[in-house]
């Protein structure tokens, strides 16, 4: 397979590490975490001018129609500069909803919001005793005349704190963990009976828990099919899984790098600790692993538009397991050879280790990917 980049992905790869490296040191970094929800809108409003937030969506629909390699761009450029704005959950996620179920209303309504940076989005989908199941949803969605009424509990919603609209999961017949009976819905965060409570993750980034009391939204509210929804929410949450292993590449990659660099200016006995050749051996050792880990996630970005759900959901989980494991290794090591000082706030590598077990933990951990693909990857 050819993985050389085309000068269009070429332009686009400089232009958003050019961006990110002007606006996101460690330091402005440290300062986005204290504004409001944790994030910068003076970055997002950069991100929307380069027209990187329109990048996956049709030109029909105001975007620039680009694919599944370009979303792994910006990911692995987010990665290394650990970037805290809702990308995943605004347009990875809730854009890849509106993209593969949404109407033309739902598509004219929302997308430009998203597009020009105005509006941000959040998935609320996990539940108290849902772990990884897709299909375990007891929020229901209940028919009132031609629109709907929701209620439920969902938990660590990413940028759920501060989004304006919510897609939300939720059960309209059937058992609590069947996989009919489940669909999509877009909610405005700020209706009648949402309420949210939020608060930071160990990564930095800004989560909530909401309970929605007698919501009610209008028939229009349905993604896709309500009643047969689980089929999209899997697609969408694999393309999710997929961003987040690139943007797991990213980050491994520049703490090898920052860790390399270490090697070569902290000394000991007078000596740079580089030179010692167990150290060495450790360093290939973690290069080798992120190169396992970029291949895997290059597989599941070339995967993620498989039609057969089934090749698809064991190409993607088949990367989330080398992501998981790689982002364990590389991140530990780094930690280790950066002594003492590696465990501190004040020290980015730390950082970079703490959005590598989020990632590793977000939508299935490595050990919930394993039984998938052992089980041929089938949807569990």
């Amino acid at each position: 397979m050819d993985f050389d980049l085309s000068e269009e992905q070429r332009l686009l790869k400089e232009s958003i590490d050019g961006l990110l490296t002007d606006a996101y040191d460690f330091d402005a970094r440290k300062k986005y975490m204290k504004e409001k929800g944790g994030w910068s809108r003076a970055v997002w409003g950069k991100l929307a001018e380069q027209g990187l937030l329109g990048l996956p969506f049709a030109e029909a629909d105001g975007g620039f129609g680009a694919g599944a390699v370009e979303t792994m761009i910006v990911m692995e450029a987010l990665g290394r500069a650990l970037v805290l704005e809702p990308y995943l959950a605004t347009v990875v996620i809730s854009g890849g909803f509106l993209r593969h179920g949404g109407s033309a209303a739902q598509k004219a309504q929302y997308l430009p919001g998203i597009i020009d940076g105005s509006k941000t989005f959040a998935f609320a989908q996990l539940e108290k005793n849902s772990r990884y199941d897709l299909a375990d949803v007891s929020t229901t969605a209940k028919k009132k005349g031609a629109g709907w009424t929701i209620d439920g509990e969902k938990f660590v919603v990413l940028n759920g704190e501060n989004a304006d609209t919510l897609i939300v999961t939720a059960r309209t017949r059937g058992g609590q963990r069947d996989r009919t009976g489940v669909g999509a819905f877009l909610v405005p965060a700020d209706a009648k009976g949402v309420t949210r409570k939020g608060y930071p993750t160990q990564d930095g980034l800004h989560a909530a828990d909401i309970t929605l009391t007698g919501v009610e939204v209008g028939a229009d509210a349905a993604i896709g099919d309500p009643d047969n929804g689980l089929a999209l929410i899997e697609r969408v949450v694999d393309e999710a899984r997929t961003a987040m292993c690139a943007e797991a590449v990213g980050a491994m990659d520049e703490s090898l790098k920052m860790t390399v660099e270490y090697l070569k200016t902290r000394k000991q006995f007078g000596v740079a600790i580089g030179s010692f050749q167990t150290l060495q051996h450790r360093a290939a050792d973690m290069f080798v692993a992120l190169e396992q880990a970029r291949s895997m996630s290059m597989f599941a970005t070339m995967a993620v538009d498989f039609d057969n759900a089934k090749d698809r959901a064991t190409a993607v989980a088949a990367a989330k397991v080398q992501i998981g494991k790689s982002g364990k290794y590389i991140g530990q090591q780094s930690i280790q050879l950066h002594g003492g000082i590696g465990m501190t706030q004040e020290v980015k590598i730390g950082h970079y280790f703490k959005r590598l077990t989020m990632i590793e933990n977000t939508f299935g951990d490595t050990d919930y990917h394993l039984r998938r693909v052992t089980e041929g990857g089938g949807l569990v």
